[in-house]
Order: structure tokens, then sequence, then C-alpha cells
């Protein structure tokens, strides 16, 4: 990607995030922090992928 383009797409975002009403931000912003607290994020996030790919064939093997 060259300078412009990146430039280009930067500016692009801004305008779409500015474009948007305050509200809206507000609610984009309480669906993203209600998706990040599900358990599975944070098994993600502070153990790593191994630990839940594990729990998930476990939960298969127990089916």
């Amino acid at each position: 990607m060259s300078t412009n383009d990146y430039v280009k797409y930067v500016t692009q975002q801004i305008v779409k995030y500015m474009d948007t009403p305050k509200e809206a931000r507000k609610q984009q912003r309480e669906e993203r922090k209600n998706v990040e607290t599900s358990s599975t994020f944070y098994s993600n996030r502070w153990l790593g992928v191994i630990p839940f790919s594990l729990k998930l064939i476990m939960k298969k093997r127990k089916k």
C-alpha cells in the first residue's frame, strides 16, 4: 500500500466516523463491549488458543 493510498484510507475512515451521529457511535461502542465480555473472549485473551482448542476437543468427546 502506497503512502497516498494509506492517507486516503485514513481520511475516509475519519470522515466516516465524523459523519455518524454521536448516539450511533455510542451504541456501536456498547455492542463491541458486550461482545468482548464473553467468557470465550477472556479465555482466548488470557490463556491463548491452545487451552480453548483443548476445551472444544473435550466437549466434542463428551457427546
